[in-house]
């Protein structure tokens, strides 16, 4: 086998979606030079050691010589889960233990360095942060990072750390890893323990991994899901929801085509196949037809979608009122302006009946498993829109959270596993396409996104 075979299956040689070392190292002397230290990734900076290599000729830990870092969401023995708000911090204790999923990478031979910066309670897509500040997007330093894992995304993207955990509820691992130009991994809802994480939203919650290299991913991801090294390989069928990518502002010939020429010619992928994801979505998650989402003000077609993405806030909304109603009653904490309304909306919440959200929420798995079943891929773009500028208030607009959270309710609704995958740029944005397959395939998806021999 020859190295120039190598390919990533998902992208081609050609867009290789990675951050250049000497565009990242003069960026960082320069934010350095005005101030800013490590693109204003990190809250708080310490060093957990791994657990001793095993003597040979024992083998070495996986994860040995790798670094990460952690959303500030994750317990740390001895240090307070900030959870992005000083107020949070200052009304808590020390964690008494470790979060598992933190020692178990540890174990596996890695050294976290740190906790990042995320939006104030999880609340938020944008990744500004009113206490501790936004951290710098290596791709685009005068955008946001997008959250609310944008610490850990940023990380990552400027090369402080091989690989960083956040936490996605409603995109908030998808979103930066997109606006930041670099793998974000959502795995199937319950699949990576979630002992020592502050929970959003239970039903939506899982933890998320953000890396640069899929080599790292896999790795990363195969201890996170304990997974088994051999599996028999499996074909593999792409399916673009072409409806979805109308939504884009990204011209189809960077992405849906990029991706067909860059699986057209290697052995275990069927011919591409295209479908309306929103006429199938409403055609066979019955429950949805009871609830409409008129301000979304979507493109025809995606109606059923955007009534998904307004379930999907309604539930988020309802969890995190059952979590935190008492301690934002009783502390009146002071958040961020954008931050603070949406609490409010949220401890103020009302729903007659939630049995109706779990439906749907049961029906879309069974709808992408009855689509997907043994080998199809859905793709689909990350985002819909570039990340935006700071301080513009376009960034709080409902078409700007509406148009995301349609895309990235599929993954989050239905519990499925996805992989949000940079493209390259068009026009100077990062651009990402995702790829979803049906709760419990992610060492499937994962293998999917290795450099393909």
């Amino acid at each position: 086998m020859k190295s120039s075979a190598k390919v990533w299956v998902v992208i081609g040689v050609s867009v290789v979606g990675i951050v250049v070392v000497a565009e990242t190292l003069r960026r960082r002397r320069k934010l350095k030079s005005s101030g800013v230290i490590d693109f204003n990734a990190f809250v708080e900076r310490f060093e957990l050691l791994p657990f001793p290599q095993p003597p040979p000729p024992a083998a070495r830990q996986p994860l040995a010589d790798l670094t990460f870092a952690i959303k500030d969401i994750f317990d740390v023995k001895g240090y307070v889960t900030g959870f992005g708000s000083p107020e949070w911090k200052r009304t808590h204790l020390e964690a008494e233990e470790t979060a598992v999923i933190v020692t178990l990478l540890l174990k596996n031979g890695a050294t976290c360095i740190g906790k990042t910066i995320m939006d104030e309670l999880s609340f938020g897509i944008t990744g500004e942060n009113k206490h501790y500040g936004t951290p710098v997007n290596p791709q685009m330093p005068s955008h946001i990072p997008g959250g609310s894992s944008s610490g850990s995304a940023v990380a990552v993207a400027a090369e402080l750390v091989d690989f960083a955990l956040g936490t996605d509820t409603i995109g908030c691992v998808r979103i930066p890893a997109s606006f930041c130009g670099i793998l974000g991994y959502r795995p199937s809802h319950g699949t990576v323990c979630t002992n020592g994480v502050l929970p959003n939203s239970q039903t939506l919650d899982t933890v998320g991994l953000l890396a640069r290299s899929p080599s790292t991913l896999h790795h990363v991801g195969h201890v996170l899901l304990q997974l088994n090294a051999v599996e028999p390989r499996r074909s593999r069928c792409l399916i673009f929801a072409d409806d979805l990518f109308q939504l884009s502002k990204v011209p189809k010939l960077k992405t849906v085509h990029v991706i067909s020429k860059a699986v057209e010619s290697l052995s275990g992928y069927q011919p591409p196949k295209h479908m309306n994801f929103g006429q199938y979505i409403a055609s066979n998650v019955s429950s949805l037809k009871g609830f409409s989402d008129e301000s979304t003000n979507l493109e025809k077609g995606t109606a059923a979608l955007g009534a998904l993405s307004s379930v999907m806030v309604s539930l988020q909304r309802y969890e995190f009122k059952t979590n935190y109603e008492e301690w934002v009653k009783s502390v009146k904490p002071r958040l961020g302006a954008n931050v603070s309304d949406r609490v409010l909306e949220a401890i103020n919440t009302t729903q007659d009946n939630m049995k109706i959200l779990y439906k749907v929420r049961t029906e879309m798995r069974l709808a992408l498993q009855s689509l997907l079943k043994d080998d199809g891929i859905l793709v689909i773009p990350t985002v819909a829109d570039s990340p935006l500028e700071l301080n513009t208030k376009k960034k709080y607009s409902a078409e700007f959270h509406n148009r995301a959270y349609v895309l990235s309710s599929i993954a989050s609704m239905s519990g499925c596993c996805e992989v949000a995958i940079p493209l390259g740029k068009h026009d100077g944005h990062p651009i990402s396409v995702s790829f979803i397959t049906y709760h419990g395939a992610d060492k499937y998806l994962l293998d999917t996104v290795l450099p393909y021999l």
